[in-house]
C-alpha cells in the first residue's frame, strides 16, 4: 500500500493496522484480544432481544476485562433469557407447558423465571422440545454457571471463558428458527 496522504487514508491505515494487530494478539492463548473471535461469532446470531444482547455484550466485556466468573454469570442469564422468550414465542410450545404444567400458572416469558433452570431443561426435554444431547448440554451450562456464581475452587480463565461463551451462542443457535 501507497503511503497515505489525506486524513482518510491515514484512519483507514490505522484501522486496518489495528484490525492486523489484534489478529496476531489473538492467536495468542493468554491474550484478552481473543475475545474479538468470540465476538466475530457472537454478531451471527441473530433476532437476541436487546435485553439478551446487552447481556451477552456485557459477558464479553467481562471477559475483555479478565472477569471470567461474570462473564460466566452474565451469559447465562442471557441464554436463560432466550430459552424464556423461546418458549413464549411458540404458542404450540406455550400451550403444551400449560397444559403439563398448570399450576406453574404461565402467561408469559417472565412467569418462567419462578422456576429452576435445571427444571425449565428436564420439562422442556419431556415434552419434546429439546433433545437429550441439547439437555445435558445446557445442563452442562448451568452447572460451571453455578461453579462461578457461588464460593468454589473453580477460578476459570481466558481459555474455559471463551470456550463457554463459545459453547453458549452454539446452543442459542441450535434453538433459533
Amino acid at each position: 500500500m501507497a503511503a497515505p496522504r489525506t486524513p482518510r487514508e491515514v484512519a483507514d491505515w490505522a484501522a486496518s493496522a489495528q484490525a492486523d494487530l489484534s489478529k496476531l494478539l489473538a492467536i495468542r492463548e493468554t491474550s484478552t484480544h481473543r475475545v474479538m473471535t468470540v465476538t466475530e461469532s457472537y454478531e451471527k446470531l441473530a433476532k437476541l432481544s436487546i435485553k439478551q444482547d446487552k447481556l451477552f455484550r456485557e459477558a464479553l466485556q467481562c471477559a475483555e476485562h479478565g472477569l471470567y466468573r461474570s462473564a460466566h454469570v452474565t451469559s447465562f442469564a442471557a441464554l436463560m433469557d432466550f430459552v424464556h422468550e423461546w418458549i413464549a414465542a411458540d404458542p404450540a410450545r406455550l400451550m403444551l407447558i400449560q397444559a403439563n404444567y398448570p399450576s406453574w400458572n404461565i402467561k408469559q416469558a417472565a412467569d418462567f423465571r419462578e422456576q429452576k433452570d435445571h427444571t425449565i431443561f428436564d420439562v422442556l426435554k419431556k415434552q419434546g422440545l429439546i433433545t437429550n444431547s441439547m439437555t445435558k448440554a445446557l445442563q452442562g451450562l448451568l452447572a460451571k454457571r453455578n461453579e462461578c456464581a457461588h464460593p468454589e475452587d473453580y477460578e476459570p480463565g481466558i481459555n474455559d471463558t471463551l470456550g463457554y461463551l463459545d459453547e453458549m451462542m452454539k446452543r442459542i443457535a441450535a434453538l433459533m428458527p
